[in-house]
């Protein structure tokens, strides 16, 4: 039997594909979980700033990212990297604003380093983080 290359290279292809997925599953790479609750934002702010113990939390309503503060007032804001998290103690760089765009977020979180960016998140009570994140400095109004 004479199976022609093109089929031969698609079945190769298709075989590697199929590999490389079972390896990225086996070594549980892939989106970071979405953060639910507020037992999880705990967890991950005591893993990125050693000692933050938050008082107050808010999680956006899809699991993208979530506010934190502590008994001192410092705001952590988290944000999935790849298959983790990561997050900043929020410092008078820092600039919130009121956004309205439905079904996307309705606060947009500057945190005032290039590098982390901006993050938007649909948060129950946006007012009062902006309000707090905005008290870090005076340079913006909500």
């Amino acid at each position: 039997m004479d199976v022609p290359p093109l089929l031969m290279q698609t079945a190769g292809s298709l075989a590697a594909i199929l590999a490389l997925a079972g390896l990225a599953w086996w070594l549980r790479l892939g989106p970071a979980p979405p953060l639910s609750n507020a037992e999880d934002v705990r967890r991950i702010a005591a893993e990125i700033e050693d000692g933050f113990a938050p008082t107050a939390i808010a999680c956006d309503q899809k699991g993208a990212g979530a506010l934190a503060r502590d008994a001192q007032g410092r705001i952590l804001l988290i944000r999935p990297h790849g298959n983790r998290f990561v997050g900043r103690v929020l410092t008078a760089r820092a600039c919130a604003t009121l956004e309205g765009h439905p079904g996307e977020f309705n606060i947009l979180i500057d945190s005032g380093e290039r590098r982390f960016g901006r993050l938007g998140l649909t948060l129950p009570d946006p007012d009062a983080w902006a309000a707090a994140i905005n008290a870090l400095n005076d340079r913006c109004d909500a």
